[in-house]
């Protein structure tokens, strides 16, 4: 079923099996093999499926192509070269399709240099920004080697003529794959895999390429896909040892709750540019396009002028994609000492030489952290070398332990979406309009899918019905069947000459966002603004995009013209990104070192704790210390109330404390460190709980360290934590957030997967608010239909995806269980300092940063003189 690769081949061996022409480029340009090289290349070119996990800049690229231009090049020698696709590059990205592109020309016209007799081999990309023209050229003259992303695939397997063209694939390589298998664009594309493998008439070779992920048979599962109840065969290469790291904790001051905020910030600018002028080029991760905004404005005012201006700039997805590229190009060039991203620049695209990562806060995984370190040292034998900067006590204690298992080697595991319909009913559409179908050998085609695999007869056939509009209560708002379905027959097919437009026009994943473009006064485009946030802009208002510093001149419609406002002060626009969760798994981790920390200090083994902190992450003495001394003010603050260290709470002991605010609010606080998306699903189902015993409505405050319920002035708590044990979790969140602006908003990105709601009609682009005001609309008719799929996904959706229930109701077995003990210290005059961040999170909209601060400093003082007296 699935191989570890272990047996690492010579370079002779690797020649030996690719074609002269390509041994002899390849020996040339390359003196030695890298790993993957080593391992993967000749059980490519055996035919078997491989899944390929290594570092950034260990080749694994090529090596992914080197048996497929082998390949290509013996069927022309041998006459058996069409115009046909026979190998097809799928990634989630069109800036690193187009690097793709640009790479794979070299070898191909080198190879054909110095062999003028092979024959060409072909290749071009196909995404959403190839023209007319384009696909004309490509349909008279198709590339051999196809280079796309998900959604472009799933339309040309609809397309009449091109789809023809496909019939011959018989290689295809999914990139980044670890940045599609956990959301819906990876579901989708393994529906276009299957339909692709059933297209073809026979198997081909699916070889899958990642940086780091983990579990590693669970990918390959995803990759390959299953053949009658079985996964298909899959050799899986690990090289994750192949690069060297270099990761170190810093912290720009020793105590983070009694320095000055302002003293804070600038010493990790400080720290920040002496890291910059230090290196030749960094990449500065921030977690938020916000953040990003901010750290690049406060660089250009620190670093001395003949360094700046032109030398730092901001990448991040707010920004237009002419910015962005021109921001890339400069980087490639070796123009820039910094770029400072979100997210943007997390994958694979080719942005040049990069010999620092630098991380402002955590990055909430381990994986994540792997990733963006990665992208410094691109070459084999360079050092990735990652620097990451905390100035809060929480994201401290995290960035330790995550440092220890980064360098351990483990990785948090993937959580891939499991049978979302809105998925599966685009699909069935697209399967539709391709040819009349056996609803049994569809069902079959779709189960092979592996987020598929444990599909029901009865979803299935209730997504059918919905897309054959057999719920009659929809017509009257305008949503009717696409397809008609014939249960007695057991055949279904397209209903509709506009069918195949429609779904041409709405396929994916990715739900529409409202964002305001925004434009200079001359006309220039220079990136977007959330409506939100453009709702609250005056004339006059200053704002930072693309590290600039802009006014706000008016706006009409969706249309914002601003001029340049230079070095005025602005007001940073909040981004509304959401927040990065903590993993499951390294949240577990955390608590089990805050048991062993808890321990140490009970034997007085102080500094001893300092240096394991520092040994294990390679911290600065001040990161160390700040950490030091929060884990022992918990710990003092607790054996003041008499807690044996037994009861300190980590991943084997949620605490629930009280505390009443200075508005007479009680926050109950329950320190359940077991990240975010499961405490988002526990806080909101024990806010619910307590809330229908009250008849009113309670606040939630959540974290990844634990969550409050905030009960209003003069009302006690009525639930614990431990009660949901004797309910149904499921059933509680359900009725949780069936009000809430969070399902109207799931539910319209999932009507419009579903292809309930339109995005584009005959050529004209739906505005989001008016499918915003379809979506709820629809929201309450389906309501009343038992079991309506789309609505069933949307649920399973938040609760899954969005929510970790199934973390959730592993915590709450270990409660019942007693492997999890639930400790009640009652009501604390003054909150433990595990607690401070919760409660402040809770007061976020009643104070600015800076009270918030205050409030902080305000706990920090109490807890010291209580531990004094």
């Amino acid at each position: 079923m699935f191989a570890r690769a272990v047996k690492e081949y010579s370079k002779e061996e690797v020649l030996e099996v690719l074609h002269p022409a390509v041994a002899e480029w390849f020996d040339s340009n390359f003196p030695s093999l890298s790993p993957p090289q080593r391992l993967a290349i000749v059980p490519i070119s055996e035919g078997k499926n491989v899944l390929i996990s290594s570092p950034t800049g260990t080749g694994k690229t090529l090596t992914a192509f080197l048996s497929i231009i082998s390949e290509i090049i013996r069927m022309g020698e041998t006459g058996e070269l069409d115009d046909s696709v026979y190998a097809i590059y799928v990634s989630p990205l069109r800036a690193l399709n187009n690097d793709i592109y640009r790479n794979l020309e070299v070898p191909l016209r080198e190879i054909r240099e110095r062999n003028p007799g092979i024959p060409e081999i072909r290749h071009s990309v196909r995404t959403g920004d190839t023209t007319p023209s384009e696909k004309s050229k490509q349909l008279r003259k198709p590339p051999h080697i196809l280079i796309t992303t998900p959604e472009t695939l799933s339309i040309i397997l609809t397309a009449p003529k091109f789809r023809e063209k496909l019939k011959s694939v018989r290689w295809v390589i999914v990139d980044e794959i670890h940045s599609l298998v956990e959301n819906k664009r990876g579901s989708h594309l393994s529906l276009s895999l299957e339909r692709l493998r059933y297209l073809t008439g026979r198997d081909f070779v699916r070889i899958g390429l990642s940086a780091t992920i983990n579990p590693l048979e669970e990918v390959a599962r995803f990759l390959v896909g299953y053949e009658n109840g079985r996964p298909r065969d899959c050799v899986i290469v690990e090289t994750n040892w192949a690069k060297a790291l270099d990761l170190a904790l810093l912290s720009p001051v020793d105590d983070l709750v009694n320095t000055p905020s302002d003293l804070v910030s600038s010493k990790m600018y400080e720290l920040i540019s002496e890291l910059v002028r230090m290196h030749r080029t960094t990449l500065i991760f921030t977690n938020t396009r916000s953040g990003t905004e901010r750290v690049v404005f406060h660089l250009k005012k620190i670093m001395e002028p003949i360094e700046i201006d032109e030398a730092i700039a901001a990448h991040h997805s707010s920004l237009s994609r002419q910015v962005r590229g021109d921001v890339e190009e400069r980087l490639k060039r070796g123009e820039l000492r910094a770029i400072v991203s979100s997210t943007s620049l997390e994958l694979g695209i080719d942005i040049g030489y990069i010999d620092l990562v630098v991380q402002i806060g955590s990055p909430k995984s381990v994986t994540r952290a792997l990733q963006r370190v990665g992208r410094a040292g691109h070459k084999l034998h360079e050092v990735s070398k990652g620097r990451f900067i905390v100035v809060d006590r929480d994201d401290a204690v995290e960035v330790a332990v995550m440092l220890r298992e980064a360098m351990r080697g483990r990785l948090d595991k993937v959580h891939i979406p499991m049978k979302p319909l809105d998925v599966l009913a685009q699909h069935i559409v697209g399967m539709a309009v391709e040819r009349k179908w056996d609803v049994r050998e569809a069902f079959d085609l779709v189960r092979s899918a592996y987020p598929f695999r444990d599909l029901s007869w009865e979803e299935f056939e209730s997504v059918l019905k919905y897309l054959a509009g057999d719920y009659v209560q929809l017509e009257s708002r305008k949503v009717y069947g696409k397809i008609w379905y014939d249960a007695s027959e057991g055949k279904f097919g397209r209903r509709g000459k506009y069918i195949r437009a429609i779904y041409a026009a709405n396929v994916g994943t990715i739900p529409d966002e409202v964002d305001a473009k925004v434009y200079t006064t001359d006309g220039k485009l220079v990136g977007s603004l959330e409506e939100e946030f453009l709702e609250r802009l005056l004339p006059g208002d200053r704002f930072v995009l693309g590290g600039r510093v802009y006014e706000f001149v008016s706006a009409r419609g969706l249309k914002v013209k601003v001029r340049p406002a230079y070095d005025q002060k602005p007001t940073v626009p909040s981004w509304f990104s959401e927040m990065l969760p903590l993993s499951y798994e390294l949240a577990i981790e955390i608590g089990k070192f805050r048991e062993l920390s808890f321990r140490m200090l009970d034997r007085e083994e102080d500094e001893e704790l300092v240096r394991m902190i520092m040994e294990m992450s390679n911290a600065n003495e001040n990161a160390a210390r700040a950490i030091y001394t929060y884990l022992k003010q918990q710990y003092l603050y607790l054996k003041s109330l008499g807690l044996r260290v037994e009861e300190m709470p980590s991943n084997r002991v949620i605490m629930i404390e009280s505390y009443v605010d200075d508005a007479g609010r009680t926050h109950q606080v329950t320190h359940s460190l077991f990240g975010r998306r499961v405490n988002d699903a526990l806080s909101r189902a024990l806010a619910y709980l307590a809330g229908s015993r009250l008849r009113r409505n309670l606040g939630i405050s959540v974290m990844d360290t634990g969550f409050s319920v905030i009960y209003p002035r003069g009302v006690e708590p009525v639930a614990r934590i431990d009660e949901l044990t004797e309910y149904d979790l499921r059933e509680l969140l359900k009725r949780a957030v069936e009000k809430t602006e969070l399902l109207r908003r799931r539910f319209r990105h999932v009507a419009a997967r579903g292809l309930m709601i339109l995005r584009n009609y005959k050529g004209y682009d739906i505005s989001v608010n008016k499918q915003q005001i379809s979506a709820q609309n629809l929201l309450k008719v389906v309501s009343e239909i038992d079991e309506f799929p789309l609505l069933k996904e949307a649920y399973r959706e938040i609760m899954e995806d969005y929510m970790d229930i199934r973390g959730a109701q592993e915590v709450l077995e270990g409660i019942k269980s007693g492997e999890i003990r639930v400790l009640d210290v009652g009501k604390l005059d003054v909150p433990t300092p595990f607690a401070h961040g919760i409660i402040l999170e809770g007061l976020s909209d009643l104070i600015f940063m800076e009270d918030k601060m205050s409030a902080l400093r305000r706990f920090q003082k109490e807890i010291e003189k209580i531990l004094r007296e």
